[in-house]
């Protein structure tokens, strides 16, 4: 008899342990996200996804900050995909930091600038609606369309990083395709994984006025 009720004394305590475990586990927030929302520039293009820049932007946030690295890019996405499917993904992963790195198909398809600026726009206000921070990357378009295409597209992000008083990556590239041939494809588009830990390192500035209060915790 003695046995058994400390058996069942031991049998309690255990299942009152094992509850209070899965409590904890069922009450622990999840990790809070940076949503990616890009073209191929952030969708791995060619090369091996463990080498993109935003697995090793994830890599380097794992050593000041909680925040968890949600990729959502399409190679080939334009910013009225992004626009589309926006909504859900902001739904599904809550982020508190969106960033925006859409425009380049656009402009490789002709589209108008203001159809563009206004997709973006329409994204920008989503996420700032829902008090989630915005990180705008600024893409340029193939030299072969001319200096003056190039402005006015530049332009756009420039004015919508003015308009919402959100963090600005003007020119993500800037650098790496002049600098050494092995850091960029043949396409002379999309960068080589040699590339990938610079444009990690560039978003990962930018972040940093957005993430330094909660690194500080």
């Amino acid at each position: 008899m003695q046995s058994f009720i400390y058996f069942s004394l031991a049998l309690g305590l255990f299942t009152g342990l094992a509850s209070i475990n899965a409590t904890a586990q069922e009450t622990t927030p999840p990790a809070p996200v940076i949503l990616i929302l890009g073209d191929s520039l952030s969708a791995a293009h060619n090369i091996s996804r463990q080498d993109s820049w935003p697995v090793l932007l994830q890599q380097q946030l794992q050593r000041q900050s909680d925040l968890r690295v949600v990729n959502a890019s399409i190679s080939g996405e334009t910013s009225i995909g992004g626009r589309e499917r926006l909504p859900d993904l902001l739904s599904k992963y809550q982020p508190q930091i969106l960033i925006l790195e859409l425009g380049g198909n656009d402009g490789l398809r002709g589209y108008s600038f203001r159809q563009t600026r206004q997709n973006l726009a329409d994204m920008i206000e989503l996420a700032l609606d829902r008090k989630i921070q915005v990180l705008l990357i600024g893409v340029r378009m193939p030299p072969n369309l001319g200096p003056v295409y190039n402005r006015r597209f530049q332009q756009i992000y420039q004015t919508l990083a003015d308009r919402y008083a959100i963090i600005y990556l003007p020119r993500f590239l800037e650098g790496i395709a002049a600098s050494d041939p092995k850091l960029m494809q043949s396409d002379g588009i999309h960068p080589t994984a040699l590339a990938q830990p610079k444009l990690a390192e560039r978003v990962m500035t930018s972040l940093q006025p957005m993430i330094s209060p909660r690194a500080a915790r």
